[in-house]
């Protein structure tokens, strides 16, 4: 099963940012910096690294706090199935910069756009902003729609 990480950033407003996809998978919809680990990389130097690539944050790994756990299957693609450990950083003062596949808005946690995100993020996020630790499992279709979920922490 593939390993990835996500990793949220809020301010010091409580803001969190979110990274408007420009190119590739899920092109136009509110992401985060997320993606499969490398060969040889731990999982805080590719949150380190990925959340660099798409935003030019640069911070140190004692700034990323584990917040969560996903385990995400899909029906007909195994190949799919994906490990995801779920990543915070909390009071960041600098600001984020557009890349080549990201454009970063901060968001008042109160008005987010879940309906131009991932389907799955309207159910652990809220719970993640309240500041608890969490864990799903989510099985979806071919078209990243839920089939069921389950709640574990």
């Amino acid at each position: 099963m593939r390993q990835t990480t996500l990793v949220l950033v809020f301010n010091q407003k409580w803001e969190i940012l979110l990274n408007m996809k420009k190119r590739w998978f899920w092109e136009w919809k509110y992401n985060w910096a997320w993606w499969k680990l490398e060969s040889g990389e731990t999982i805080i130097e590719w949150a380190k690294r990925e959340l660099y690539e798409e935003t030019w944050i640069d911070l140190s790994a004692e700034r990323f706090e584990k917040k969560g756990f996903f385990h995400f299957t899909f029906e007909n693609r195994t190949d799919w199935n994906q490990e995801v450990t779920l990543f915070v950083i909390k009071d960041y003062t600098w600001e984020a910069f557009e890349t080549e596949e990201m454009k970063p808005t901060w968001f008042n946690t109160e008005e987010i756009p879940y309906d131009k995100m991932w389907e799955d993020d309207s159910y652990w996020l809220p719970r993640v902003i309240k500041w608890e630790d969490v864990e799903y499992e989510f099985n979806f279709n071919d078209d990243w729609n839920i089939l069921n979920y389950k709640q574990i922490i």
